[in-house]
């Protein structure tokens, strides 16, 4: 309905265009007329010369009519063969008052019928020339009988012969015919080539539209670009990944989306020599930072129906959860390992620091030690002490409990690490302590094993301020993924704080930066955190303070 609609306003923008033609013409013949009234008097007689003002009074009158005859008859084809006869008409009276066999407008009427067969086809403009055909021969034959006469001579006398008279019109009958036919051809030859080219518009645009479709619905990146490193084609996953609409990308070079990418193009260049397909492949990072976006690139030639080299095609993928999942089970691997280690040494030291425990009890009941005796017994007291403790964080990295959980109160265990850490040897007074709790601080867990948890961060925070500081304690409800609820709390020192470069490391076991620190505090935070389905994430810049952030489920996390 649409394409009838675009063809019939083309065909009425034609026909409008048909008129203006005509009158072009028509002004045309009025000037040659004025120019042979002026300078030539002599070759048209002052009859005919005011015949054809009249005639082009007519004409322009006749395509104002035109113009209204359109909008009231809104079918093409009549509004065509009524001008055709009207023009075959005027043409005629042309042809007469111009010297009827003798005039040279005759040539007018091969115009009348291209534009008809234009409009209507074969038929039309085979109806058009024998129209043409009867007129023109009627009026030749007329004024060879002596039926008519010129206009500017009643009694004009022809000195030709019947059979020229006769050839004439056979001739000019076979060249409309002629002319009708091959105008025909024409316009079949080139309404078949429009349709093929629509046809192959079509199939073109449909295959355009497929190829876009593909190329919008992988989810790799996939950006083109031109022998000068310009970017030509970005499509929606290349937003995604990069954050980058394509409109700010088009025409934009390779290093303005990826400015970590130095020598880009001879990097192509040695890949396109490579025949190694895995050479063409490579991992970047996109945005430096402690969250880190790796991408996984591959880079292939651009090549044209020629064979010859017009640019680069670039598809990538977001590598990052790949990465990180990678890291995970590297650390998972690590920790298995060390927790089954730690288990076994456990294992093995308690039961010679049992002996040594129960032996030195012994010895205290039974002796009355002094001096440096005395002094001595502590230092083994307190060595067993530490071994104890040892062991003791040795067996909760290596089988952290989450059996007998139950609902806990984090801000009594708040309160009762505030009672204790008064008296552990890290605390000064010039430490201050604030509390911005949530009226909610219940999450599911073993009690044992989050004051343990909170203990540490606690005690980390203030051995980062020995010089004194603000240690402030901060509880909020937040939601996790599958709508589970989750209590956020926040340990925020303004202690030394820990560098970039360390603060991946600091939750690895054994890495301390302390002196006498065994490099299992944080580490088992994280363990402890992870089993009860929480998570447990550091934030820090050096000399400013560090932030401990966990998150804790509120209810028992059920396993699917």
């Amino acid at each position: 309905m649409k394409d009838n609609h675009q063809e019939q306003k083309s065909t009425s923008s034609r026909i409008q265009w048909l008129m203006f033609f005509r009158l072009a013409i028509a002004s045309f013949l009025l000037g040659i007329v004025a120019i042979i009234q002026f300078n030539l008097p002599a070759s048209l007689p002052i009859a005919s010369i005011h015949a054809i003002y009249i005639l082009v009074i007519i004409t322009y009158l006749v395509s104002v009519l035109y113009v209204f005859l359109l909008k009231l008859i809104k079918s093409i084809s009549i509004n065509v063969y009524i001008q055709c006869l009207f023009d075959i008409v005027l043409v005629t009276v042309l042809v007469y008052i111009t010297g009827g066999i003798e005039s040279v407008y005759s040539t007018l009427y091969p115009l009348i019928i291209i534009y008809s067969v234009l409009f209507l086809g074969k038929r039309g403009g085979l109806f058009v020339a024998s129209v043409i055909s009867i007129m023109y021969g009627l009026l030749l034959d007329l004024e060879f009988y002596g039926t008519i006469h010129p206009i500017y001579d009643k009694i004009h006398q022809y000195d030709i012969d019947a059979g020229y008279v006769f050839l004439r019109i056979c001739i000019y009958i076979a060249s409309f015919y002629v002319v009708a036919l091959l105008a025909s051809f024409v316009v079949e030859m080139e309404r078949k080539t429009k349709t093929l080219l629509s046809e192959k518009e079509s199939a073109f645009d449909q295959l355009d539209i497929l190829h876009k479709s593909i190329i919008e619905s992988v989810g790799s990146g996939i950006i083109t670009v031109d022998s000068g490193g310009r970017i030509k084609s970005f499509n929606r996953a290349a937003e995604e990944i990069t954050g980058i609409s394509s409109y700010d990308a088009m025409d934009g070079t390779v290093d303005d989306i990826f400015p970590d990418f130095p020598g880009m193009r001879d990097r192509i260049k040695k890949m396109e020599r490579n025949p190694n397909p895995s050479s063409r492949r490579f991992e970047i990072v996109l945005s430096p930072g402690v969250d880190d976006t790796i991408l996984g690139f591959s880079i292939y030639p651009l090549i044209d129906l020629g064979g010859d080299g017009i640019g680069d095609i670039l598809i990538f993928q977001d590598l990052t959860s790949i990465k990180k999942m990678e890291r995970e089970i590297e650390k998972n691997k690590r920790l298995a390992l060390m927790g089954e280690m730690s288990a076994i040494l456990a294992h093995e030291l308690r039961s010679p620091i049992a002996s040594i425990s129960g032996s030195i009890k012994l010895l205290i009941e039974s002796l009355e030690l002094e001096g440096s005796d005395r002094k001595l017994m502590e230092i083994v007291l307190m060595g067993k002490d530490q071994l104890e403790n040892l062991v003791r964080d040795f067996l909760l990295f290596a089988r952290p409990d989450t059996r007998n959980g139950c609902k806990i109160d984090i801000r009594n265990i708040m309160n009762e690490i505030f009672e204790s850490i008064h008296f552990s040897p890290e605390w000064n007074g010039k430490v201050e302590i604030v509390k911005n709790l949530c009226g909610q601080g219940e999450v599911y867990g073993n009690s044992t094993e989050i004051k343990q948890v909170l203990w540490n961060i606690v005690l980390n925070a203030l051995q980062a301020m020995p010089d004194g500081g603000m240690l402030e304690i901060e509880t909020r409800l937040d939601v996790g993924e599958n709508n589970c609820e989750l209590l956020e709390i926040s340990v925020n020192d303004t202690g030394c704080g820990i560098e970039k470069k360390q603060i991946n490391k600091v939750l690895e076991p054994f890495y301390t930066m302390k002196e006498k620190g065994t490099g299992l505090g944080l580490a088992i935070v994280d363990r402890i955190v992870e089993n009860h389905g929480g998570t447990f994430r550091i934030e820090s810049e050096p000399h400013k303070g560090t932030r401990c952030t966990i998150l804790l489920p509120v209810d028992e996390q059920t396993e699917e």
